[in-house]
């Protein structure tokens, strides 16, 4: 085969990759890093609810989950707290979770205008003091390694400012990159399914006793028994896990698949992974799918309900002039949303606060009970109590475009080719709960697979994340989600390169714009594969290189310039300090696309030195 033509990338005048696309397998790339953890922490910072667990490096089958919050709702499991955040009138930190949400309830209406609450969103706070009582001993933040969990369908821009958020709060520092690491929810969901025991999980498809419960007659009555079941044993902390594979894990033969179904509050992700004997190690069959389906769509619903009956002006006032009341309302909405069930019968009552029923008739001039029976809402009556009485259709029925999302996308999943033989489908995150949500699963699959729901599932991704902390080489392959690779200068060849690309330079014909794929979507990379390239600096005084990355969903691309195709990052690399005698200075560079995030390194081959090496996504 005759060698390929040298390429010259654009955009940088002078830098030239000096050789074609290499993946190598570095094997030094999955030895552990020098420094020896004492523990292993994992923050989940989900949209609506947050939590951390840890585990000691010489206990790791003891995982600790985190003190029970102060405050909390009845009927609702505080293990996490909500993620929501209350900054005073001059803008700093108050506080954080219930106690955020109970301070910001108990201001006068006119104060709180002053204060900004904010919930929903993803957030990141902790210390080491609670590990120090636990460890019996002082050590400091060097000793942990600190494990933050993201969807797995989140690009790198919202990885990296995850990163760069968790280095301002001090957890990790850039001079020390790996002491901190990216988990992918499912992923962590994966890796903690492996150890469940039967009396740890709900089998859905299961035509035999399992916890000593019969298979129920309805999806929710197995998850109310789970719930008590974790609810009598919740008041330890320190959750066992096993040190060899669980019971269910010893049913997977080699190369067996099973698909990790985490829905969220503000996400559902889908991941499918193949077994690999006899380690047990994980592989990723098709690159992580979903979609913002979380259980928040179903709070979005139920606004745009009070919306209709009493008036988007009246809501979006409601919510300006009265916002504590308009916390008590969801909270109050929350609590009746985890009681929907397809088959129940009796209403379901939302408490309405006495500021909605006061500033109501304030605003309108007339009762909430006068626009309810105005207004087309079926199946939404009022109660004397104070409360509106939802029939169940009603509240079924702002589950289901939620609901229909998520079954749609499970559907184009399990038809695509590399999604067959699928014989588990773990339901993880806290919808999972919703026995609407199990039906409709179980509706879809009709067999096809057994279907998984582990007890606490809105702790499993926690108790995973601690576990890859523990072991992060235990993903072995991943897909890539998109197509990298930068802008080069190829020779020009006729019949193969559009004309209007050609560029003559010093009497040689160049095509512009030529995509130089790095990896491409979909592409099968192991945990330490490399991308090499090399690159020249277009001085000899030069003493940075900066290449711009691009990346497309589609998984053969030829040129910058086609569509979809757009810059995403920068890889820049630090050549001050490594100057040569050699007339052409050659960087070597290595990008690792196997791991959660994508990391670079760089060499100068003449001196041996290293080279400081970095790809940014955020500053695009």
């Amino acid at each position: 085969m005759a060698a390929p033509s040298p390429a010259k990338s654009i955009g940088d005048p002078g830098i030239t990759p000096l050789s074609p696309t290499h993946i190598l397998k570095d094997a030094e790339q999955n030895e552990p890093t020098g420094h020896s953890f004492i523990v292993v922490v994992a923050i989940d910072f989900g949209t609506t609810s947050s939590g951390y667990a840890y585990a000691f490096t010489k206990e790791p089958e003891c995982i600790h989950t985190m003190r029970r919050w102060e405050g909390g709702d009845p009927g609702v499991s505080n293990q996490k707290t909500p993620t929501t955040i209350l900054l005073a009138p001059e803008k700093k930190f108050h506080s954080f979770g219930y106690a955020a949400r109970d301070f910001y309830h108990d201001l006068d209406p006119t104060e709180s205008k002053q204060w900004l609450y904010l919930e929903k969103f993803k957030m990141k706070l902790h210390t080491t003091a609670e590990l120090s009582d636990q460890a019996g001993a002082e050590f400091d933040n060097a000793d942990v390694r600190w494990v933050i969990t993201v969807p797995a369908i989140w690009k790198m821009p919202a990885k990296q400012f995850m990163r760069e958020a968790a280095y301002k709060a001090g957890l990790a520092t850039r001079d020390n990159p790996d002491q901190l690491i990216i988990a992918l929810e499912p992923e962590a969901a994966s890796i903690y399914c492996r150890k469940l025991r039967l009396h740890q999980m709900i089998d859905l498809g299961a035509k035999t006793s399992i916890n000593g419960y019969s298979p129920p007659e309805n999806v929710g009555a197995g998850m109310a028994q789970a719930k008590e079941h974790v609810r009598r044993n919740r008041q330890s902390r320190t959750f066992l896990v096993e040190n060899v594979i669980g019971e269910l894990w010893s049913e997977l033969n080699e190369g067996d698949r099973y698909v990790v179904m985490d829905c969220g509050g503000g996400t559902v992700d889908l991941t499918v992974h193949q077994i690999r004997m006899p380690e047990g190690h994980l592989k990723e069959l098709y690159k992580a799918s979903g979609g913002p389906y979380g259980s928040i769509g179903v709070d979005y619903e139920f606004e745009k309900l009070l919306c209709k009956i009493f008036g988007q002006d009246f809501i979006d006032q409601f919510k300006i002039k009265r916002p504590a009341a308009w916390v008590d309302l969801m909270i109050a909405f929350e609590s009746r949303k985890r009681a929907a069930a397809p088959d129940r019968t009796n209403p379901l009552n939302i408490n309405l606060p006495f500021s909605f029923i006061d500033y109501y008739k304030k605003f309108r001039g007339h009762s909430v009970e006068h626009a309810l029976r105005k207004s087309n809402v079926d199946f939404v009556k009022w109660s004397s109590q104070g409360m509106l009485r939802m029939n169940p259709d009603a509240m079924n029925a702002l589950f289901k475009p939620t609901i229909d999302h998520i079954i749609q996308h499970l559907k184009e999943l399990f038809d695509r080719p590399e999604v067959t033989d699928i014989k588990f489908l773990f339901l993880v995150g806290g919808f999972a709960e919703s026995p609407l949500l199990q039906k409709a699963v179980q509706e879809m699959l009709q067999g096809r697979s057994r279907i998984i729901i582990p007890h606490d599932v809105g702790l499993t991704i926690l108790k995973g994340a601690v576990l890859f902390g523990l072991d992060p080489s235990v993903i072995r392959v991943r897909r890539s989600p998109l197509t990298y690779g930068v802008g080069v200068l190829n020779r020009f060849v006729e019949g193969k390169h559009p004309p209007e690309k050609m560029l003559v330079k010093d009497g040689t014909r160049w095509c512009t714009d030529v995509f130089d794929t790095f990896i491409a979507a979909d592409q099968s990379v192991a945990l330490g594969e490399t991308v090499k390239r090399s690159y020249t600096p277009a001085r000899p005084s030069q003493q940075v290189i900066v290449i711009h990355v691009y990346c497309s969903e589609k998984e053969s691309v030829g040129f910058i310039s086609d569509p979809g195709v757009r810059k995403c990052g920068t890889l820049r690399l630090d050549v001050s300090g490594t100057e040569s005698p050699a007339a052409r200075r050659e960087i070597q560079t290595l990008m690792q696309f196997g791991d959660t995030e994508i990391r670079a390194m760089a060499i100068d081959v003449a001196t041996s030195r290293s080279v400081k090496a970095s790809i940014d996504f955020l500053s695009q």
